[in-house]
């Protein structure tokens, strides 16, 4: 078998056609300078997320009910961070994180509900 280079360290090694690395921990190191400009921005939009769906799933737990905008700003809820935005024929819209959402109210309450 011919001899390959390391993409990570540039040490020599026997494998594969298709092999790239010569162990795991290059391939993971290798991976992780690739990849880490990005990562802090995913995982802080992802961590938005997270704590935004713990928010409602707390406080929804029978999958309908109402909760005033003062009860979400003191747990910490983000109402920048959501993953859909869905319109009913009637024109009521409502925010989800994940299965879990709300639509906006009077008198600063919201509608929380659950997709099942």
């Amino acid at each position: 078998m011919e001899k390959k280079k390391c993409l990570e360290c540039l040490d020599p090694f026997v494998g594969r056609v298709d092999k790239k690395f010569c162990s795991d921990g290059c391939r993971n190191s290798y991976n992780n300078k690739i990849n880490k400009d990005g990562k802090n921005l995913i995982r802080n939009i992802n961590n938005r997320l997270r704590k935004n769906w713990r928010i409602l799933e707390e406080l929804n737990p029978k999958g309908k009910g109402t909760v005033s905008k003062k009860k979400l700003d003191m747990k910490g809820f983000d109402f920048n961070y959501i993953t859909e935005v869905y319109t009913t024929k009637a024109g009521k819209v409502y925010y989800f994180c994940y299965d879990q959402g709300y639509s906006v109210l009077e008198n600063d309450l919201y509608m929380l509900v659950r997709k099942d």
